[in-house]
């Protein structure tokens, strides 16, 4: 299989994701989910997300739609399209698979797919991560990540503009 084949093939729907996702599970892997909008990724995407696949042996990532994206972000974003947004994640090595949400919040894909471990950047409490629940009741554990201070995609937007 070609590298961008390769990388295209991570993208799934939710549906085919299911199905995969419990050969995996089958097969004694555990599954670690995270979500976000990933526009602009930079070097706190990668260090959360490279940290975050740490946790089990496969790394789901919920990715919000453009439409989401637009609710959450106002009018003028996403800067990337959500194909693109994708195809960058899903060239990360330690990235296995890539599923969108257009709702508010991922709790269809967690109710869905269940993963072993939960895991999210920013500065939340765990009854606040949407699907907390789910995974806790299922044998799971949520884990959080710190922010690291001064990277995100809005301030480099921001000195896009100023530039």
């Amino acid at each position: 299989m070609s590298n961008f084949k390769n990388i295209k093939s991570k993208i799934y729907s939710l549906s085919d994701l299911k199905i995969q996702s419990d050969k995996w599970k089958e097969n004694g892997e555990k599954i670690v989910f995270t979500n976000g909008c990933f526009d602009l990724v930079h070097r706190g995407h990668i260090e959360v997300l490279a940290n975050t696949a740490d946790l089990g042996d496969k790394l789901i990532i919920g990715l919000n739609s453009d439409s989401s994206i637009k609710e959450l972000k106002g009018e003028n974003r996403p800067i990337m399209d959500e194909i693109s947004r994708a195809i960058l994640l899903a060239s990360l090595q330690f990235v296995d698979a890539i599923v969108f949400f257009s709702e508010e919040t991922p709790y269809k894909l967690i109710e869905t797919l269940i993963p072993d471990v939960l895991a999210k950047g920013g500065d939340y409490k765990v009854t606040e991560i949407a699907g907390n629940g789910v995974v806790l009741e299922n044998g799971g554990e949520v884990i959080l990540f710190p922010f690291i201070d001064g990277v995100s995609s809005t301030k480099i937007v921001e000195k896009i503009k100023q530039s």
